[in-house]
C-alpha cells in the first residue's frame, strides 16, 4: 500500500504503542509537530526522517518502502 510520509510516521508511533508527546520527546520535537506531520500539514525535514528512522530502528530504505 503506497502512503504519506504521515500515515508511515502514525503507523510505525502506533506500532510502538507511542503517544504523539512520546514520539515528539524521543526525536526532539513538539507534540504538535508530529500531528501536523501525522495529518500531513506538513512533513518533517531531513533532520527529523534522519531521527525517525534511528529511533524505528529502520534503514531508509525500509521506511521510504511504501511511501508516495
Amino acid at each position: 500500500m503506497i502512503m504519506k510520509i504521515g500515515e508511515k510516521i502514525k503507523e510505525l508511533r502506533i506500532s510502538e504503542s507511542l503517544s504523539q508527546a512520546q514520539l515528539a520527546k524521543n526525536i526532539g520535537v513538539s507534540q504538535k509537530a508530529i500531528d501536523y506531520w501525522e495529518r500531513s500539514v506538513n512533513e518533517p525535514k531531513a533532520s527529523y526522517i534522519i531521527a525517525l528512522v534511528r529511533f524505528f530502528n529502520l534503514s531508509f530504505d525500509e521506511f521510504f518502502a511504501d511511501i508516495d
